[in-house]
């Protein structure tokens, strides 16, 4: 839910908004909340790694009058001409459009570095040449890198541990000099394990909650790289939604051209994580309760605990996390038992 300020300003100035990776899972949910809010919105997606499934869920929560202010545009980030076309008419670009994973990048560098950066510059430019007022970018907590300090705070990075993470720095190196340069107003918002509904439980590269709500449902197994007590800043969805629609519509002008961190600011460790799955798989489908986690080595890439100081947030754009970890679970709990329990 909206903080109600927030809700009250969308409702009261209309605008275009552009969603790049509309299809996605963070994309879907961004849409979701401003069509239902009365905003036009244009979607831009290659189905890469989005799916129709998730407009097709949005646009089952919606009236047929929120579901007409959008036009969808499939196409790719990498061609500057479909970037143009799309921030035709737009006032506030949010874009999501990457392709993420740490192992995808170590697996294929060159293919996240032509969608995360040659992507990315193509709408900057398109950005700069066609007016739009605001850009608001996914950013990533992989840039902290092999810097020890806990909690991570904006202005104090390490070395990048992968390719992804290296592709998402220079995201914010490239909208910080456009910003100096051209004039255009850019945020970063640097995600922490962001889940909720609608986030891909399938695939090689699915993050460890939709894998494991997915898994325990399947009655698979469910496998922790390392002993467990690797540690995560889990952050719902609802609260990243939050996050991108301050940083579109502030008024505070030292709040724009900066970087935010964007979770919950509290720890948990994949140990925890699996037992508070488990149970909440288990109140529905109690055969699941005494299933333990398969443990293996630790994963290339990966660092070992991850904790956000939200203070930046929480000051310039007055950023008030609505769900804990736990909160976020049980929304998310019945989303998966509801769409993926046969």
């Amino acid at each position: 839910m909206l903080l109600p300020e927030l809700s009250s300003h969308l409702t009261s100035h209309p605008r275009t908004w552009l969603i790049t990776g509309v299809a996605g899972f963070i994309g879907s949910n961004l849409l979701e909340c401003l069509l239902g809010c009365g905003q036009a919105v244009v979607g831009l997606d290659n189905f890469a790694t989005g799916s129709k499934r998730n407009l097709d869920d949005v646009q089952g929560k919606l009236t047929a009058e929120q579901w007409n202010k959008f036009t969808f545009i499939e196409g790719d980030i990498r061609d500057l001409d479909t970037c143009l076309s799309a921030c035709e008419g737009v006032d506030i670009v949010l874009h999501q459009a990457a392709l993420g994973s740490v192992p995808r990048s170590i697996e294929n560098p060159l293919n996240t570095n032509s969608v995360n950066i040659d992507g990315f510059v193509n709408m900057l430019e398109a950005v700069r040449h066609k007016g739009v007022s605001r850009f608001v970018y996914a950013a990533s907590s992989s840039t902290y890198g092999d810097h020890p300090g806990l909690p991570k705070v904006e202005d104090q990075i390490g070395r990048p541990l992968s390719p992804y993470a290296v592709t998402k720095y220079v995201n914010e190196l490239y909208a910080d000099v456009f910003a100096r340069t051209y004039g255009i107003e850019a945020i970063g918002l640097r995600y922490f394990n962001v889940f909720g509904p609608r986030q891909d439980p399938n695939g090689a590269y699915a993050a460890v909650i939709p894998r494991w709500f997915g898994n325990l449902i399947a009655s698979d197994p469910c496998y922790i790289n390392g002993d467990g007590e690797t540690s995560r800043d889990f952050c719902f969805i609802e609260n990243t939604v939050q996050a991108n629609l301050l940083a579109a519509t502030t008024q505070v002008p030292e709040a724009v051209n900066q970087v935010y961190n964007v979770a919950y600011g509290q720890s948990t460790t994949l140990n925890e994580l699996f037992a508070v799955i488990r149970d909440l798989v288990a109140s529905r489908n109690p055969e699941v309760a005494g299933r333990e986690p398969v443990y293996r080595e630790f994963r290339q890439g990966d660092v070992r605990h991850s904790l956000a100081d939200i203070s930046r947030a929480e000051r310039l754009l007055g950023y008030k996390p609505q769900y804990s970890a736990a909160s976020g679970l049980r929304e998310t709990a019945d989303w998966y038992l509801n769409h993926l329990t046969p």
